[in-house]
């Protein structure tokens, strides 16, 4: 196996109390397979990510207990050197906003090749050509010009695009991709999804694509984890979740949808709101916006059970129902 999290928890402190931004989180990802991350905003996927790269702002993040595997090899163990050889090199990390990843006093050629020279050892003429290559390979137009110029000369896609150059310049084994195609039309971000898709099957690399988009969802992933106020609720191969969702969630994310030509008056909601980080239900974290919680649903957390062959839930609803 590639990566695998182990019951990773991941903390904040605030003027509030401690928020659990990512509580007790197992997923794994193997070569040249796709898992896809989905939830609401808040619900955890960013955090997750940055613990994997071991980039948590500390203070006030810290890790608060669990296991990252990589390749077999706990990171959280690594000194913060040997986490800087891995970082960009064999994992690299495609950050969500473009314009605030990269810097803006240097050109994008430079920025590339930075990562080029540390991890490859190249000489700055190498290393330079490799960025223009880089650029050529992700699909920028005059990409020895583009190398010259700097963030702000670019278009959002061209920016998303040095991004990726950037994190695959190295020929990563893993790539996380957090949400690479917000705020993209449509047109580009279908070809930015081509992209990811085509390296990946030429460099065999492990992909986490972190979304809320589950049309993204069924067209790159493999497996879907659905995660929701800092917990994974439901686990299973992607043909599973959208034939059979089992968790009343991932339901009304399907059922929020909108379907071509079926009418309708107005989107299905989930009704409510998700609850603080600090101040999460003792029982399941969804209970508060859930049609069928029930007295143990808001006192006890409900276990993650696998329902059918590698199709995991978390909820005491399913549970009650397989067993009827």
């Amino acid at each position: 196996m590639l990566l695998e999290l182990e019951s990773l928890c991941t903390y904040f402190h605030t003027d509030d109390g401690i928020a659990k931004a990512v509580d007790d989180v197992s997923y794994s990802v193997d070569k040249n397979e796709t898992l896809g991350l989905v939830g609401e905003s808040g619900c955890g996927k960013s955090v997750t990510a940055l613990s994997i790269m071991r980039l948590v702002p500390s203070p006030p993040g810290f890790i608060a207990g669990g296991k990252i595997y990589f390749k077999g090899q706990n990171l959280l163990e690594l000194s913060e050197s040997e986490m800087r050889a891995l970082r960009g090199n064999r994992i690299s990390m495609i950050f969500q906003e473009p314009m605030t990843s990269l810097n803006p006093v240097f050109t994008c050629g430079e920025q590339i090749a930075e990562a080029v020279r540390l991890h490859q050892k190249l000489s700055a003429k190498d290393a330079r050509d490799k960025a223009v290559e880089m650029l050529k390979l992700v699909g920028i137009p005059a990409p020895q010009q583009r190398a010259r110029e700097y963030p702000h000369q670019l278009s959002g896609g061209m920016r998303q695009r040095v991004m990726i150059a950037m994190a695959l310049s190295c020929s990563p084994e893993l790539l996380i991709a957090d949400e690479p195609t917000t705020a993209l039309d449509v047109t580009v971000q279908a070809q930015i999804l081509e992209l990811i898709a085509d390296l990946q099957e030429k460099l065999g690399m492990g992909l986490i694509m972190i979304t809320h988009d589950l049309g993204v969802i069924a067209e790159v992933s493999d497996k879907v984890a659905v995660m929701y106020a800092s917990k994974i609720v439901e686990y299973a191969p992607v043909e599973r979740i959208f034939e059979n969702p089992l968790h009343p969630y991932t339901q009304g994310l399907f059922r929020s949808i909108p379907r071509l030509g079926k009418r309708q008056e107005r989107l299905h909601v989930i009704e409510g709101s998700v609850p603080p980080a600090t101040a999460f239900p003792k029982g399941c974290h969804f209970w508060t916006r859930c049609p069928f919680a029930t007295a143990e649903c808001r006192h006890e957390k409900p276990p993650l059970v696998e329902y059918e062959p590698q199709h995991f839930s978390a909820c005491w609803h399913t549970l009650r129902l397989s067993q009827v």
